[in-house]
């Protein structure tokens, strides 16, 4: 299995998730992070005073694949998260070496 996260442009996220759930993939997780992307826009844009500089309103999206699905959810990923930009985002693999089910169930015995 392999976890496949992106930081992306706020706007292009829902484009891209679209994509991803039509291609069939499910274990999707969408997080709104503040990061140094170039903003396309002045709204992107924020102060932070935390960091002392301006930060742009960005996404953290994580999906969850099978090893030899990963390449398409990163083809996917890179191209519906275009803005004309030189870079727009970033996407990084990582292998995940294990997984357990939250199960729904509880025994109340």
């Amino acid at each position: 299995m392999k976890e496949v996260k992106a930081f992306v442009h706020r706007g292009r996220v829902s484009d891209i998730v679209h994509a991803l759930e039509q291609a069939g993939y499910q274990h999707l997780s969408v997080i709104d992070v503040k990061g140094l992307l170039r903003a396309v826009s002045s709204q992107e844009q924020t102060y932070s005073v935390e960091l002392g500089e301006r930060v742009t309103k960005e996404v953290k999206l994580e999906v969850v694949c099978e090893d030899e699905r990963t390449a398409q959810a990163v083809q996917l990923i890179r191209q519906h998260g275009r803005t004309g930009q030189k870079v727009a985002g970033w996407v990084y693999v990582s292998n995940i070496d294990e997984w357990f089910p939250i199960e729904g169930h509880v025994d109340m015995e």
